[in-house]
C-alpha cells in the first residue's frame, strides 16, 4: 500500500488520458516524467517520502507495495517519478564522512534510489560513483552543475564549472565510465544511469548549456535536466523556459525543464510550450508536498487537484515531524522541522504569534501542543486559501555577481593553478 497516507491527496484522478509520454532513463522507466530536484536541507529521506506518496497517491489503478517494482519488460519502474537526495560532496562519500553517508541513506519505500553528487575533481567523482554503485546504494546518478551558491562557485564547482569544458568533459566521461564498471564487478543485474542538472550558464555573456549538452551525450550522460536560469540570476526573476525550448531541439538525449512550477498546469505548460522530456520541481513543493499529487494528475490528463485546509495541513506537519524524528531522531528531527512549518502554513491566517511559537518547539509533544493551540484560536473552519498559497515559494532575491575563480571567465579551459586548486574546491564544501 501507499504509506503514509496522503492527507488532504485528491485519490485516484478518475477518467483521462496521460498527456505525457512515460520518460526512460537507462533501465529506468519513468512512468509519469517529474523529479523533485535535490535542495540542500530539504530533500531528506522523509520529505522524499511525502512528495512520492503524494505523487502515488494521483496515480490511476491500484496502489503498489512499498519498494521497488519492475516493468512487464524489467526496467526498474518509477509510476510517480524521481525523488532525488540532497546534493552531497564526491570527496565527502569517499572519505567515508558519516553525515554524508547518512544523507544517501534511502527510504526504505523508495522505489528508485536517486543520489546527487557534486565533485571538481574527475578521479575523486569516479570514486564516489563506484563507492555508490559497489555497496548497491543508488539506481540513477546525478550531478550538480547548477548550483549557483556562492560558497561552491567561488572554487569552480556547481553552475561556474561548465565554464570548462575540459574539466565538464573529464567528469563526465570518469562518472560514466566508472558507473559501467562498478556495475560489471559487483554483478548488479542493470545499469546505473549518470544524467546531469545543469543552468544556463555562468551570465548571459556565459552561456553553457549548449556546449555542456553535447560534451554530456558524447559522454553516455543519460538525460539532462536544465533550470532555465543563469547562475547570476540564482532564483530573481522569471526562469526563461526558451532556453529549455533551443535544449531540447538541439540535444540528442532526454531534457528535463526546471524553474518556475509552481502547479500541475505550469508543468504542463512547461511540456507544451518547449517539448520536453518531463519537468524537475524545486521551490515549488517547499511546504507543499501535495504539487506532487497535482502534477502526477495533470500529466495523466486528470483534472483533480489538492486544496487541504488547514486541518489537512496540520496533519501533514504532524506527520512529517513523526518521520523526521524516526530518520534522525526527536532533537534533531524537530529542529529540521521548523522552516517547513514557515512554509506549510503560507497564507493561512493563524497569526504571528502562533507562527512564532512553532519557530521554537523542540519535541513532538511540544509540536502537537504548540499546533493544537494554535487551532483552538480558530473558527472551526479553516478552508484553503487560493492564491495566497500558490505561485512563488521561498526567496527569490535579486541577480548576484556570480563568486569564481580569480581568472576563471579568462579562458574555457583549466590553468594550471586552477588544475592545483580543485583539491580545495571539494574540502571547502566536505561533509554534505
Amino acid at each position: 500500500m501507499r504509506s503514509p497516507a496522503a492527507p488532504g491527496a485528491p485519490g485516484a484522478p478518475g477518467a483521462g488520458s496521460p498527456v505525457a509520454a512515460p520518460l526512460r532513463i537507462g533501465p529506468i522507466e519513468v512512468g509519469t516524467p517529474v523529479e523533485l530536484a535535490p535542495m540542500a536541507g530539504v530533500t531528506n529521506a522523509s520529505f522524499r517520502r511525502l512528495c512520492r506518496c503524494y505523487g502515488e497517491s494521483a496515480l490511476p489503478g491500484p496502489p503498489a507495495a512499498d519498494g521497488p517494482i519492475t516493468t512487464p519488460g524489467g526496467a526498474l519502474a518509477a509510476p510517480a517519478g524521481l525523488y532525488v537526495t540532497e546534493m552531497v560532496t564526491t570527496r565527502a562519500l569517499v572519505e567515508g564522512n558519516a553525515r554524508t553517508l547518512a544523507m544517501v541513506r534511502p527510504d526504505p519505500g523508495e522505489r528508485v534510489r536517486s543520489v546527487q553528487l557534486y565533485g571538481v575533481d574527475p578521479l575523486i567523482a569516479g570514486r564516489a560513483v563506484r563507492i555508490l554503485v559497489e555497496r548497491d546504494l543508488a539506481d540513477h546518478i546525478d550531478l550538480n552543475f547548477g548550483c549557483p551558491a556562492p560558497k561552491v562557485t567561488r572554487r569552480g564547482g556547481g553552475a561556474a564549472l561548465p565554464w570548462k569544458k575540459d574539466l565538464l568533459a573529464a567528469i563526465l566521461r570518469e562518472t560514466v565510465r566508472a558507473s559501467e564498471a562498478a556495475v560489471r564487478a559487483a554483478r548488479r543485474e542493470r545499469q546505473v544511469p549518470v544524467t546531469v542538472k545543469m543552468r544556463v550558464g555562468i551570465d548571459a555573456e556565459h552561456e553553457t548549456y549548449l556546449d555542456a549538452a553535447r560534451a554530456a551525450a558524447d559522454a553516455g550522460i543519460a538525460a539532462l535536466a536544465l533550470h532555465a536560469r543563469t547562475a547570476r540570476q540564482h532564483y530573481s526573476g522569471a526562469a526563461r523556459w526558451e532556453f529549455i525550448a533551443r535544449l531540447k531541439e538541439a540535444s540528442r538525449i532526454p531534457v528535463l525543464g526546471n524553474g518556475d512550477i509552481w502547479s500541475g498546469d505550469d508543468a504542463l505548460e512547461m511540456m507544451r510550450s518547449t517539448g520536453c522530456d518531463g519537468v524537475v520541481v524545486g521551490r515549488g513543493c517547499q511546504g507543499r508536498p501535495w504539487l506532487f499529487a497535482d502534477i502526477v494528475a495533470a500529466l495523466h490528463g486528470s483534472s483533480a487537484r489538492t486544496r487541504p485546509d488547514l486541518d489537512a495541513v496540520i496533519a501533514v506537519i504532524r506527520e512529517h515531524g513523526r518521520l523526521l524524528a524516526a530518520e534522525m531522531g526527536q532533537e534533531r528531527g524537530v529542529r529540521d522541522l521548523r522552516k517547513h512549518i514557515g512554509w506549510y502554513l503560507k497564507g493561512y491566517p493563524v497569526g504571528g504569534p502562533a507562527r512564532a511559537a512553532l519557530a521554537r518547539v523542540s519535541t513532538l509533544a511540544g509540536l502537537d501542543a504548540e499546533l493544537a493551540a494554535m487551532r483552538e484560536r480558530l473558527p472551526e473552519s479553516v478552508p484553503y486559501p487560493g492564491a495566497a498559497v500558490e505561485g512563488p515559494r521561498g526567496r527569490a532575491g535579486a541577480p548576484k555577481r556570480p563568486h569564481l575563480p580569480e581568472g576563471w571567465l579568462d579562458s574555457p579551459y583549466l590553468t594550471d593553478g586552477q588544475r592545483a586548486g580543485l583539491l580545495a574546491a571539494e574540502s571547502d564544501v566536505s561533509g554534505g
